[in-house]
């Protein structure tokens, strides 16, 4: 009886040493395609637990706050596609902007996979709070893309968000086809300025989700709150940066 408890505890152990991680490798492979590509911006590594990240700060000449954009799934700080129109055009609008690399698995990973991460994009968002702060910011936005509003909205569920003054989620409630969320966002908890914004071609999950997501947004009471919908906009706002950029910018400047 002693012999199989042991070697239960010990094949508990071995399971526990293997749970999914982020693939850092992959991660750092993206960092050297793009960091020599940077025009707009300056490249800055910041320290998440027992690694570094690659971030993007672009500074405004006459900056009235900062802003922290995180990308889509798979993707990269300085992706062509909704982070880098806004990460240089709302520089352009009086933004401080700092673009974070969030945590990656393979290519072929689906949403309940991520969901097995979650926990390692809190010390990033909270590593671009504090360089943000460092830098003199005493206004940060938080922006989120599709898999990283679920990144952020587990960071609000974890009781860990601080020191943030708004948030912009981006097609909000993306999941994989048969890999429903398994819990609504905490969006009644959020009592700062909320923008709920997807594409008028968006996935259905996200379609589907905005009645309910409006709710809880107007629960929790903030009269600055929203929800926008960017006409001929896809989930990705392919060729609709600019579009993304006029009513992310024109709720900014209402805050």
């Amino acid at each position: 009886m002693i012999n199989r408890l042991v070697l239960f505890c010990l094949c508990t152990l071995q399971l526990s040493c293997y749970a999914i991680a982020s693939d850092l490798e992959r991660e750092k492979r993206m960092a050297n395609e793009i960091v020599d590509s940077i025009i707009d911006g300056e490249p800055v590594y910041l320290q998440s637990v027992d690694h570094e990240f690659l971030s993007i700060y672009t500074e405004a000449d006459e900056p009235g706050g900062a802003v922290i954009i995180m990308h889509g799934r798979g993707f990269h700080p300085n992706w062509s596609d909704v982070v880098y129109p806004l990460r240089t055009g709302l520089a352009e609008q009086g933004w401080n902007t700092l673009s974070i690399q969030m945590p990656v698995l393979e290519k072929e990973a689906r949403f309940y996979d991520y969901l097995e991460i979650m926990p390692e994009a809190f010390p990033r968002i909270e590593a671009g709070i504090d360089f943000l702060k460092a830098q003199g910011n005493e206004k940060i936005i938080l922006i989120a893309h599709s898999c990283s509003v679920h990144m952020a909205m587990a960071w609000v569920d974890a009781g860990r968000m601080r020191d943030i003054d708004g948030f912009v989620g981006i097609g909000m409630g993306a999941v994989d086809y048969g890999q429903p969320m398994k819990k609504p966002f905490p969006l009644d908890k959020i009592s700062v300025p909320v923008l709920d914004i997807y594409g008028a071609e968006e996935y259905p999950a996200v379609m589907k989700g905005a009645p309910g997501r409006l709710a809880a947004i107007r629960q929790a009471g903030n009269p600055k709150s929203q929800q926008k919908t960017v006409p001929g906009a896809n989930h990705y706002f392919t060729d609709a940066g600019d579009p993304l950029l006029e009513a992310v910018g024109a709720w900014l400047q209402d805050l």
